[in-house]
């Protein structure tokens, strides 16, 4: 059985946070498919389109990522993709608790599933994307926090 994970989230926008979690999973993980939620009861800051171009083009040197966006249950897409791994990084404690919850409300619908977690690295570990996306809101830089080469004031929405 190959060992494909399943990273999924809303990357709105993708962080470096993110960027060092995905590459520091590659070596585990034979294929990551990185997986944007749609979802409709929340109000997305960047549009889908975008979002996934900007992914596809951190890891355009990596063939063993693809990028897919979703709605529904992310256990449910797993089963479509015959994912058994499910890739989640944890910047905190509250982190823990919330994505453990989820890991076995997971396990209890998909058996075969299993979550695995990474630690964000210390220089991450303040950082998420409602931060960046104020940060943007206001008109701050933010190259320090999205990966390298990303422009992401063309990308708001109008």
């Amino acid at each position: 059985m190959k060992r494909i994970a399943l990273f999924p989230g809303s990357f709105d926008p993708i962080t470096k946070g993110h960027e060092s979690i995905i590459l520091r999973a590659l070596p585990l993980f034979e294929k990551i498919v990185i997986a944007i939620g749609v979802n409709e009861q929340k109000k997305s800051f960047f549009s889908l389109e975008k979002r996934k171009k900007w992914i596809a083009q951190v890891f355009r040197d990596c063939p063993q990522i693809e990028v897919i966006t979703y709605e529904g249950l992310t256990v449910d897409l797993c089963k479509q993709l015959g994912v058994n791994y499910i890739l989640r990084g944890l910047r905190t404690s509250a982190d823990f608790e919330f994505e453990r919850s989820i890991g076995q409300m997971n396990k209890k619908m998909l058996p075969d599933l299993e979550t695995v977690f990474l630690l964000t690295t210390p220089e991450y570990t303040a950082l998420n994307s409602n931060i960046v996306r104020e940060i943007i809101r206001y008109g701050g830089d933010v190259s320090a926090f999205i990966p390298e080469g990303l422009d992401v004031s063309e990308g708001l929405k109008k």
